[in-house]
C-alpha cells in the first residue's frame, strides 16, 4: 500500500453517492472499504473534494459520516460544493467537512501533483 508521503500531495474527488457505477448498495459497500483502508494504512490524501452527487455523502443520514470525520480528525481536508448542497437542498444538512466553492476544488487540483477520481 502507498504511505503517508506518497499520498500527501494527492487530491480525492468523489462526484458520485458511492464508488463506481454499480448499484448503490455496491457503490456503498465499495467507498466503505476504500475508506477503511485510507484510514487503516495511514494513506491519507491531502484534501477530499465532494461535488455533484458526491455531496450526499457528507450530509446528514449518509452512512459515511463516522468514516469521513475519522479521516477529518487525521488531517485531511474535506471540502464540499456548496452549489452542488444548494442544488440538492442539502446545505443545512452537512454533518462533516467544510463548505466551499468551486473556486476551492480547483485550488486544491492546481496544488495537487495527482488527482483521483472516485
Amino acid at each position: 500500500m502507498p504511505n503517508e508521503s506518497v499520498f500527501s500531495d494527492t487530491i480525492i474527488l468523489i462526484t458520485r453517492e458511492g464508488m463506481g457505477s454499480a448499484d448503490l448498495p455496491l457503490q456503498h459497500k465499495l467507498l466503505d472499504t476504500y475508506l477503511k483502508l485510507l484510514i487503516e494504512n495511514d494513506s491519507l490524501p491531502a484534501i477530499i473534494c465532494f461535488y455533484t452527487d458526491g455531496v450526499k455523502l457528507v450530509v446528514e443520514g449518509s452512512p459515511f459520516i463516522e468514516r469521513l470525520s475519522q479521516i477529518e480528525q487525521k488531517g485531511v481536508r474535506l471540502i464540499i460544493c456548496s452549489t452542488c448542497l444548494s442544488h440538492f437542498g442539502l446545505s443545512e444538512k452537512v454533518r462533516v467537512g467544510v463548505v466551499g466553492g468551486m473556486s476551492d476544488i480547483l485550488e486544491a487540483q492546481v496544488k495537487a501533483s495527482k488527482v483521483i477520481t472516485l
